[in-house]
């Protein structure tokens, strides 16, 4: 076993892994709970967050997408999201529901919380600027 397993993280994923910590942190400050993060169905997918909304008379499961985008050229973080990525997500949502029956119940919803790098006119990225898209997308009958 490597002395330090930070070393087999690429930077893209290091870096990722960082806005979805920001993104774990923000929406833990909104009131949902954490369950599970980057979770993985080998030869599927992953969701990289999986969180409880408490409600007053339900409780919803939330499958959240963490992107990024440095350039508003190719669209904001939140349009990156493709409808066979969507597709993606809804089959790995399928298979954690299935190893995670104490959910069955719970209403779900897909998020996207996108982060978008704005480049000023010195041509130096500028603080970034977060959303958080709540029912992202639907999924067809599950």
């Amino acid at each position: 076993m490597p002395a330090n397993p930070e070393l087999l993280i690429s930077p893209k994923q290091r870096q990722g892994g960082g806005y979805e910590q920001l993104a774990a942190d923000f929406l833990q400050q909104q009131g949902l709970r954490l369950i599970a993060r980057n979770w993985q169905q080998p030869k599927v997918g992953e969701i990289d967050l999986v969180l409880i909304e408490h409600g007053r008379s339900w409780n919803v499961l939330v499958f959240a997408e963490v992107r990024k985008r440095k350039l508003l050229g190719y669209g904001d973080a939140l349009a990156s999201i493709t409808r066979s990525k969507q597709k993606k997500l809804i089959k790995t949502a399928r298979y954690f529901l299935r190893h995670h029956p104490e959910y069955a119940d719970f209403e779900c919803r897909f998020d996207v919380v996108g982060f978008t790098e704005r480049t000023g006119r010195s041509g130096q990225g500028e603080p970034l600027q977060s959303e958080w898209l709540q029912g992202a997308f639907l999924a067809p009958a599950w």
